[in-house]
């Protein structure tokens, strides 16, 4: 299964959430979809590399009445040199009112580590959101639950039985992606949820990815949960439920 596919990603908003992948992810999408729209509700790194043109535009509607060049960057304001301001959640959901294609958003942040736990201002997710997707990088097994490798590290503590310092866990990977306070936090009414485990890079990955996924259907009510190598845009697998 590619990519798009495995995330329900053609059509209606997806918002990425959670850590390891979030910008490789809205990146590889936009790259394979028919008109995307690629924004944030929080900061955003500088991507015009990665779309085929970046408008900077209090009026994003307006902007895209004109569109030709696909996928589009739209974006409120440009902060300091290397990032991007996001847009409130309500901009987003009237972008995604008029426009004809997807709308793909970063809708929270983690300083580029490999896991994390939002705080109580996020996720800030459309209220017409159709796909969320929460990501954490299986890399983050076995390193120590400290602000080097997680975002938040006492939020994860505080969801999972783990202490700041521990060693992360599967389990408690599996249980920060399926909270509510997790992964799952502030997911939108009819919104369905894809967890994405990132960094699949061999077979030792794989089997941590494995037990993490079945943990995850375990615990929380989403239809799949996607096994990929966002490095090169590779799914490895789609794990569902056997119920």
């Amino acid at each position: 299964m590619n990519v798009v596919d495995a995330l329900d990603a053609d059509r209606g908003t997806l918002c990425v959430v959670g850590a390891g992948g979030k910008k490789s992810t809205l990146y590889a999408l936009a790259d394979r979809l028919e008109r995307a729209v690629l924004t944030a509700t929080v900061r955003i790194p500088i991507f015009d590399q990665h779309v085929a043109a970046v408008q900077v535009t209090d009026a994003p509607r307006a902007a895209l009445e004109g569109a030709t060049a696909f996928p589009l960057g739209l974006v409120p304001a440009r902060e300091d040199n290397d990032r991007y301001r996001g847009y409130d959640p309500e901009t987003v959901d009237a972008i995604a009112s008029v426009h004809d294609g997807p709308v793909l958003v970063k809708a929270d942040g983690a300083r580029t580590r490999e896991f994390k736990a939002p705080d109580e201002r996020e996720p800030q997710l459309p209220s017409t959101t159709d796909v969320v997707v929460p990501i954490a990088s299986v890399h983050a097994v076995g390193k120590p639950l400290t602000e080097e490798y997680v975002h938040r590290p006492e939020r994860v503590a505080a969801i999972t039985d783990l202490e700041v310092g521990d060693r992360i866990t599967p389990a408690a990977v599996a249980t920060v992606v399926s909270s509510d306070e997790g992964g799952l936090k502030g997911i939108p009414a009819g919104a369905t949820t894809i967890p994405l485990l990132n960094k699949v890079d061999d077979a030792g990955d794989e089997g941590t990815a494995r037990e993490i996924a079945a943990a995850i259907l375990e615990q929380a009510d989403v239809p799949r949960v996607v096994l990929a190598r966002m490095a090169d845009v590779t799914v490895v697998d789609v794990v569902r439920s056997t119920d």
